[in-house]
């Protein structure tokens, strides 16, 4: 994909379907009794392998593009699959699905891409095995395929040292399983779709702030309950079209029902922080998610330090966050987010490493960046190394950089977002 600069985006977008509300409507939808009607579901490359998981374990789904149809037969409905579960590039699938199939009576095996292959599954096969479970990691590295084998599960306290919405859902929908109460406790409280659905789909489920972090508990369940569900847009979509309203001449973007819980919109105050013009319109809590429409408008944007609770609001708004930095005036530091070495790729070297190419001046630490900005981009063959995040953020650094800028593997955007290069085009066509 080639791009190059442009002097104005004007328009309304409506983005994507948020993809952790997605895959865990389809998930608790199969564990529930009767029909689950989810409406705006996203239909991404690893949405779809979640469907395609509990297509294989006899879950009925009937995918109509904007609603998905989820027959569930109970907690206990599933069958054994036929084959090996391929859960392609997503984290999310296989994390959470491995709290669910601990607790099934027959046998699974787990296994995705050569990427998701590489990625850590130790920080759930350690609390599942704590809570009795059978889970192996094949290859002996702690990474996938993993093989589940049917145990009894007891309820665990466990004392997360990451603040991770998918180790956290593990554990918790394990805990569904468990002779007794469930808990969790993180340093800070990562995402809550998982609590906020669970409780709608019927499970006894309580979220607390303590000294000691943020804890989630969850009582063992005899049955969950089909749910409408109506899945916000997804905020990390939302971030490349935020980002491009901020920073190319001339803009103003309105972003339609975006969602905004605010264990997932740090992006939000963070570009507030840096001088962003963002107007809230249209504020809703439907379904127990809130949303919003976004005005954004082209900003003179100035550095921060993003550290601490706010890393996991945003962990996956990095890279974009890491482009704006680049444009904006003064320093922006970015710390405590360790966590960007396992994503699709180490987002730390990668974000790094493209930057670099288009002359902004960073530097990478053991935990995060160091971003001088105001420094004029240009144009530079980018390699997305197939991460999504990656190519959409560098897609947006092109629109402000001078001269062309390539995207090797642009397709790989796929994953989380199929039309994004067709809405960024709607925005320049507009003018």
């Amino acid at each position: 994909m080639k791009l190059k600069p442009t002097t104005k985006l004007r328009g309304t977008v409506t983005i994507p379907g948020d993809k952790s509300i997605s895959h865990r409507a389809v998930m608790f939808g199969a564990l529930a009794n009767g029909l689950t009607e989810i409406h705006g579901f996203l239909q991404g490359a690893d949405c779809l392998a979640t469907i395609d998981c509990f297509a294989q374990m006899g879950i009925s789904i009937e995918n109509n593009q904007d609603t998905v149809l989820v027959h569930g037969k109970g907690l206990r409905g599933l069958r054994r699959p036929s084959s090996v579960l391929d859960t392609k590039n997503s984290g999310t699938t296989t994390r959470l699905i491995s709290g669910i199939l601990a607790g099934q009576p027959f046998e699974t095996t787990l296994s995705g891409d050569a990427s998701l292959n590489t990625r850590p599954m130790g920080r759930i096969i350690t609390p599942l095995s704590m809570m009795g479970a059978d889970i192996t990691s094949l290859s002996g590295n702690g990474c996938a395929p993993l093989r589940i084998r049917p145990a009894d599960l007891h309820g665990i306290s466990y004392s997360s040292n990451i603040a991770s919405a998918q180790v956290k859902s593990a554990i918790l929908l394990a805990g569904l399983y468990a002779d007794s109460e469930t808990s969790v406790t993180e340093p800070e409280l990562s995402r809550d779709h998982t609590e906020r659905l669970l409780r709608a789909f019927g499970a006894e489920l309580t979220s607390t702030k303590t000294d000691a972090g943020a804890v989630s508990m969850i009582r063992p369940c005899n049955e969950l309950f089909g749910q409408k569900i109506f899945v916000p847009g997804d905020i990390s979509s939302a971030a490349y079209f935020i980002a491009a309203g901020l920073l190319v001449p001339h803009s103003e973007i309105v972003i339609k029902n975006v969602g905004i819980n605010p264990t997932r919109a740090g992006i939000l105050s963070v570009c507030e922080a840096m001088g962003a013009d963002i107007t809230y319109l249209s504020k809703t809590n439907d379904g127990g998610e809130p949303t919003a429409d976004l005005l954004v408008r082209t900003s003179e944007l100035h550095g921060t330090v993003i550290e601490g609770s706010q890393i996991p609001t945003l962990i996956d708004e990095i890279p974009m966050i890491a482009v704006l930095a680049a444009c904006a005036e003064g320093t922006t530091i970015i710390r405590d987010a360790a966590e960007l070495k396992v994503k699709e790729t180490n987002r730390i070297d990668t974000v790094t490493e493209n930057l670099k190419k288009m002359g902004a001046d960073i530097t990478p630490t053991d935990d995060g960046m160091i971003i001088r900005g105001k420094t004029p981009l240009h144009g530079a063959v980018i390699n997305s190394y197939f991460d999504h995040r990656i190519a959409m953020a560098f897609s947006i650094a092109a629109l402000v950089a001078d001269g062309t800028t390539t995207i090797q593997n642009s397709s790989c955007v796929d994953v989380s977002y199929p039309d994004f290069y067709r809405t960024l085009y709607h925005l320049r066509e507009e003018n």
